[in-house]
């Protein structure tokens, strides 16, 4: 107990499928193998490394006899596919040329980008690397996550945090992530912020409820107003008059007291005249 696994290679084969299916004898295992680290590495230095960027997430491969079919999930489709496919031709040649063998090429949509570690981790490395407080980036998605449907979340965050001489490790946490119910699907991915104080490394756990649950989003919470300002300057009061006294009359009064009488007007020469105002 207390040891910790990859989420994903926890359930692989239980509740998850393979992200590599295909069958070779031993002496071709070897050279399969590596030809898939190669895809996966030229499609994430491709659409995850420069810009514009195709927030490519997982990379499927599945094999047959003399083909390989290689399918992207992403939150950013029309990036990977381009203007009319073009991206996605231009990507299967070079796959071709790569591997030398004939390549076919899909392309998912992530529906909700902010229920994937991947692209969560990946978004706050791209965060922490524009120097963005960490403590408030990892809030942020840990709220995103939660208003899109999500159970629970974990976040953590390593390293020369803020510059700090010394790494520090930061968690935050919502809701609950039960890693060891096979039944959950709690989707893991790490992250690496290249800073120029260093390399910060992110873990992202996203508890997504059991395995074919509908997740449905929250209602997002309003921010509180700010209270009203009561005095000088604030929309209560005018020249430290109450809030309930009435502007024009520029003085405070109590609840219970009336207006006063008006006074006798000024006369031209700036001094009261003389009488009450009855006799005016």
């Amino acid at each position: 107990m207390g040891q910790k696994t990859s989420p994903i290679g926890f359930r692989t084969g239980i509740t998850l499928g393979w992200q590599s299916t295909w069958f070779a004898p031993k002496a071709n295992y070897g050279d399969f193998l590596v030809e898939d680290q190669k895809i996966r590495k030229y499609i994430d230095d491709r659409f995850n490394r420069q810009m514009p960027k195709g927030a490519v997430a997982k990379v499927e491969i599945i094999r047959t006899r003399n083909e390989v079919n290689v399918t992207m999930h992403s939150g950013r489709p029309g990036v990977v596919i381009g203007p009319r496919g073009g991206e996605v031709d231009k990507l299967r040649e070079e796959l071709e040329v790569l591997t030398g063998r004939k390549v076919t090429v899909n392309v998912i949509e992530i529906k909700e980008p902010d229920l994937n570690a991947r692209l969560v981790g990946d978004a706050i490395a791209e965060q922490l690397a524009k120097r963005a407080s960490f403590r408030r980036t990892m809030k942020q998605y840990c709220e995103a996550a939660m208003n899109a449907g999500a159970k629970g979340v974990k976040i953590t965050c390593g390293g020369r945090l803020a510059g700090s001489e010394m790494a520090l490790t930061e968690t935050q946490k919502m809701g609950s992530i039960p890693l060891h119910t096979l039944d959950a699907d709690v989707d893991y991915a790490t992250s690496t912020a290249r800073t120029t104080y260093g390399a910060i490394g992110i873990k992202v756990w996203i508890y997504r409820g059991k395995f074919g649950e509908v997740l449905e989003p929250t209602e997002r919470r309003q921010p509180r107003r700010p209270p009203r300002r009561m005095g000088p300057g604030g929309p209560g009061g005018f020249r430290g008059e109450s809030r309930g006294a009435p502007e024009r009359d520029g003085g405070q009064r109590g609840p219970g007291e009336s207006a006063p009488a008006p006074g006798p007007e000024p006369s031209p020469q700036g001094r009261p005249e003389s009488g009450s105002a009855k006799e005016h």
